[in-house]
């Protein structure tokens, strides 16, 4: 369990389910993180962007279907490329609604986790949007992302068009994306590549501006689509 700093401030959480059993449980461990406190609940879309308009918590928890407003629209209408100020969104799904994900991650989602994934990693997902930190949990990504690419993949195009590349990226930057693609931490990749931490910032730093990804799990989901996630030789 992580303490806050003294004087910090919680994270502001509001969560979004039409489920009331969900969102309670939601609510309830949430509510028991020293350093999280929801803030606000909603049962459709449509509430879930009125209040987080007019709250503007640190973190909003979406789930994908629900009435009146889904999470996906939800979503685009929160954090989306034309939001001025754009919120930090996870999207809620299970196993079965796995191809939605790669909409999720184009509305401007920052991450994404399973809703059997267990109450650790529910804290987890928040406390990395609300630090920006959009790979949510390696093995989920790394799962999801096949699962999207396989579907696409049977399904024709995806609804939006995949990111093109404006300029080439250098043999490291590849071996950053694809590593990223596995789900490995920066950490971990400085490691593997056996470089700095500050230099592995600085390709994700460079490969973000070339793909025009607005978080490193857009570049993972890039890499996926374009058969850049193969492991390293």
């Amino acid at each position: 369990m992580t303490t806050p700093a003294p004087g910090s401030a919680p994270i502001r959480v509001l969560v979004a389910d039409d489920q009331e059993m969900v969102r309670t449980g939601f609510c309830f461990f949430l509510n028991a993180q020293p350093d999280i406190t929801v803030v606000a609940e909603a049962a459709d879309g449509e509430r879930a962007v009125a209040l987080a308009r007019e709250l503007r918590p640190d973190v909003c928890l979406l789930d994908i279907r629900m009435p009146r407003l889904d999470g996906l629209a939800a979503t685009r209408l929160l954090a989306g490329p034309d939001v001025a100020e754009p919120l930090r969104v996870v999207v809620v799904t299970t196993f079965d609604l796995d191809e939605y994900v790669y909409g999720a991650l184009r509305g401007g989602a920052c991450g994404f986790l399973l809703k059997d994934s267990g109450p650790t990693l529910l804290a987890e997902a928040v406390r990395a949007a609300a630090n920006g930190d959009s790979l949510i949990s390696p093995s989920v990504t790394v799962r999801l992302l096949k699962h999207v690419t396989t579907a696409e993949e049977t399904k024709g195009p995806p609804t939006a068009p995949p990111t093109q590349l404006p300029e080439t990226l250098t043999d490291r930057e590849l071996d950053v994306v694809r590593l990223v693609a596995q789900g490995r931490t920066n950490a971990e990749i400085a490691d593997e590549l056996y470089v700095s931490l500050s230099t592995v910032k600085t390709h994700l730093s460079s490969v973000q501006l070339k793909l025009a990804a607005r978080n490193r799990v857009e570049i993972a989901a890039w890499a996926w689509q374009h058969g850049q996630a193969q492991p390293l030789a």
